[in-house]
């Protein structure tokens, strides 16, 4: 963890010096110089003190949320200014190369009013940061999907699902505003309410001043759950393997609690006007180092191939890895766990973040053939205490017979 945060702070470290280039460009006031520093080194010694006082291997809280948060104020728009110092870069090289005046040195000097501009320009990324921390950590939206099968069962049609993942718990910080969300959920009028994994960061009292916030969810043909990743409490040191599996335990006690059936490696079937469809829960399975505690095989015992299945899993990373291949077709495959990384823009229909470039399914449907998947994205934050451009998500998915 230690080697991570070194690494961390001497790439921070070396966007600080190039983007600094553009601040001594725009102005020679030596007050904007030293302040641009004094900010990062200070958070730079925060991070180094907390990391060796162990703070980070002991899981997220709010305080070294509040940091990740001013971090990140501090690095995306150096990031955003380093893109337009490379393009200029290239520019003074490429003019100086046919330049054949007289310099006194072979690039031409940086432009004045560009780099002001670009200053400029970084309040862009600097106030949607903030107002992400603020306000859009909580700007919850209805996403609306119509999704058709041909072998719906005809009782089905018109079905709607409610679909919550990744609350973390142990990451709110407004009451209000998350019972809010809570009224927004139920006032979807859903037929049913699924809930894809990592209910807490780590430790299952993180849900002690919540249970009666999420018990407020309701759907006539019930509520139902499965693990995340951060459920099993992997992250944080234990003082006895008899500690962490207390924990476990204790968190698939408040599912019931807030009155949801937990799903473990189990389907069952869901009941309308005399017809059936099977939902089997899985759980977590992930790639890149996740753990695999999902057992597919085990899940689908009892269940036929030729009957109509919703899975929830909470990884997507799952769906391609296995459920694509499994020999017993499953038509939908409810995940979360990604969080749009909490950051990124969707706008005219097109949708970009860093994390496309580690899970190809990471926001909204995609399909294969007649199967489909659906990556929520995610109710709660964790880590950076703000949403910027992928807001907290409310899914309402309606089943429709093709």
């Amino acid at each position: 963890m230690k080697s991570r945060i070194l690494l961390v702070l001497a790439i921070w470290f070396l966007i600080d010096l190039f983007a600094f280039q553009a601040i001594t460009t725009a102005t020679n006031i030596s007050f904007i110089h030293d302040a641009y520093w004094l900010f990062d080194i200070t958070l730079m010694v925060l991070m180094i003190y907390f990391g060796a006082k162990g703070n980070f291997a002991s899981g997220p809280n709010k305080k070294m949320n509040w940091l990740m948060a001013l971090v990140m104020l501090s690095i995306i728009p150096k990031l955003f200014i380093s893109l337009f110092l490379i393009g200029e870069d290239v520019f003074r090289f490429i003019y100086s190369f046919f330049d054949t005046t007289e310099k006194e040195s072979f690039l031409v000097a940086r432009n004045v009013f560009y780099n002001r501009a670009v200053l400029l320009l970084t309040l862009i990324p600097f106030f949607g940061i903030v107002y992400g921390v603020i306000k859009g950590k909580y700007a919850y939206k209805v996403q609306n999907v119509k999704l058709k099968f041909k072998n719906l069962p005809d009782a089905f049609h018109g079905f709607k699902i409610t679909q919550l993942s990744d609350i973390h718990s142990g990451s709110f910080d407004n009451k209000k505003a998350v019972e809010k969300g809570i009224e927004l959920a139920n006032a979807q009028k859903s037929d049913v309410i699924f809930f894809t994994g990592d209910l807490v960061n780590n430790k299952a009292d993180e849900m002690n001043d919540w249970i009666s916030t999420f018990s407020q969810l309701s759907a006539p043909h019930g509520k139902f759950s499965i693990l995340g990743n951060h459920d099993y409490g992997d992250y944080i040191p234990w003082e006895s393997a008899t500690a962490k599996a207390n924990n476990l335990q204790r968190l698939k006690e408040v599912h019931g609690e807030i009155g949801f059936k937990l799903l473990l490696n189990e389907n069952l079937k869901l009941e309308k006007n005399g017809q059936t469809i099977s939902l089997v829960g899985v759980e977590n399975w992930g790639n890149r180092g996740f753990a695999k505690y999902g057992d597919l095989n085990k899940a689908l015992e009892g269940t036929s191939n030729n009957e109509f299945k919703i899975l929830l899993s909470h990884d997507p990373s799952h769906w391609k890895a296995k459920v694509l291949e499994h020999e017993s077709d499953i038509h939908l495959t409810l995940s979360g766990h990604t969080h749009g990384m909490q950051f990124g823009f969707e706008i005219f229909g097109l949708k970009w973040s860093p994390v496309k470039y580690i899970y190809k399914q990471w926001a909204g449907a995609y399909r294969h053939e007649d199967k489909y998947i659906y990556v929520n994205r995610g109710f709660g934050f964790i880590g950076f205490p703000g949403r910027v451009g992928i807001m907290p998500e409310i899914t309402v998915i309606e089943l429709l017979k093709a």
